[in-house]
C-alpha cells in the first residue's frame, strides 16, 4: 500500500479538534485555552519549517548544513532542560551541564548506532541521523532534567543531612550518593516504563510512522527495537554525566555544600 499524501485539508480538519479542545477549556474554565492555542500554533510552524530545511538537506546531504542543524537542535534543548528545573544551577552551569551532559550522550550513541549499527554510508546521511538525534536528543533532555531536577531539589531539601555526613568526615560522594541515586532513578523512568508498555499499551511513534508510510510491520518492529534501545542508552548516560557534573558543582574543592550555586525557587525568591 503507497503511502497517502495529506492535503491542507486534512490538516484542517485535524486542527479542528484542537479549536474543540480550546473550547472545552474555556467552556469549563480550566484556563488552559489560550496555551492550547499557542502550542497548536507553535508546533504547526516549527514542523513545517523544519520540513522545509530537511527537504533541502535531503537534496544537498551537505556535512556542514547538516552538523549546524544538529548544533542547533542542541541548542534548544539545552535551553529546555534548564527551564524544566525549579532550582537552577546560576550562571553558564545552568545552560552548560544539561547541554554538555546531552552531546556527550547522545552524539557518542549517534555516532555509535550509525557507524556500527546501521551502517549508513555515508555515516551523515540526514535520512537518519536527524530523526535519530531528534528521538535521542528528546528522550535525554527528559531524563537529564528530571534527573537534575531531583538533584538540585534533593540537595536543598537534604542539606541539614548532607552536611552532617560532611562533618562526620564522609567525603562530598559520600555524602550526596542517595540523593544522587533516586535523582538517576527517576531520570531513567520514563525510558523504562515506556520500554515496558511498547507494543501493549502504545505503539510507539517511529513503528507507527513506518506502517503508515508503507513499511512491512516487522520491519517497523525491528527498528523501532533498534530505536528504544539506543535511546534508553543516551537516555541513562545523558542522566549519568548531568548528575555527575550536576552534585559535583554543588561542592567547592574544600569538599563544602554550595547551596548558593543554586538560584532560589520563585516562592523562595519573593520570599
Amino acid at each position: 500500500m503507497s503511502l497517502i499524501l495529506l492535503t491542507p485539508l486534512d490538516l484542517a480538519l485535524a486542527a479542528v479538534l484542537v479549536l474543540l479542545l480550546a473550547a472545552m477549556s474555556w467552556h469549563l474554565h480550566l484556563g488552559v485555552e489560550r496555551r492550547v492555542l499557542i502550542a497548536a500554533a507553535r508546533s504547526t510552524v516549527q514542523l513545517l519549517l523544519v520540513g522545509l530545511v530537511l527537504k533541502a538537506l535531503f537534496a544537498e546531504t551537505n556535512p556542514w548544513l547538516i552538523a549546524l542543524m544538529a548544533l542547533v537542535m542542541l541548542a534548544v534543548a539545552g535551553i529546555e532542560v534548564l527551564q524544566r528545573q525549579k532550582r537552577r544551577f546560576r550562571g553558564p552551569w545552568g545552560y552548560g551541564i544539561g547541554a554538555v551532559s546531552m552531546f556527550v550522550s547522545s552524539f557518542s550513541v549517534l555516532l555509535l548506532t550509525l557507524t556500527v549499527i546501521i551502517r549508513v554510508d555515508p555515516w551523515y546521511q540526514p535520512q537518519y541521523l536527524i530523526p535519530l538525534l531528534g528521538m535521542l536528543l528528546g528522550n535525554t533532555m527528559s531524563g537529564a532534567a528530571i534527573a537534575l531536577d531531583t538533584l538540585t531539589r534533593g540537595a536543598w531539601d537534604g542539606r541539614g543531612p548532607i552536611e552532617a555526613r560532611l562533618l562526620a568526615g564522609g567525603t562530598w560522594d559520600q555524602a550526596i550518593t542517595a540523593i544522587r541515586r533516586d535523582s538517576l532513578r527517576a531520570g531513567l523512568i520514563p525510558i523504562v516504563n515506556a520500554m515496558a508498555t511498547a507494543g501493549l499499551v502504545s505503539l510507539p511513534g517511529m513503528m507507527t510512522g513506518q506502517i503508515l508510510a508503507g513499511s512491512p510491520p516487522m520491519e517497523a518492529a525491528k527498528y523501532q527495537l533498534l530505536i528504544m534501545f539506543v535511546i534508553s542508552a543516551g537516555t541513562g548516560l545523558g542522566s549519568v554525566a548531568a548528575v555527575w557534573l550536576g552534585s559535583r558543582r554543588l561542592f567547592d574543592e574544600r569538599e563544602r555544600l554550595r547551596l548558593d550555586r543554586l538560584r532560589p525557587a520563585g516562592r523562595d525568591a519573593g520570599a
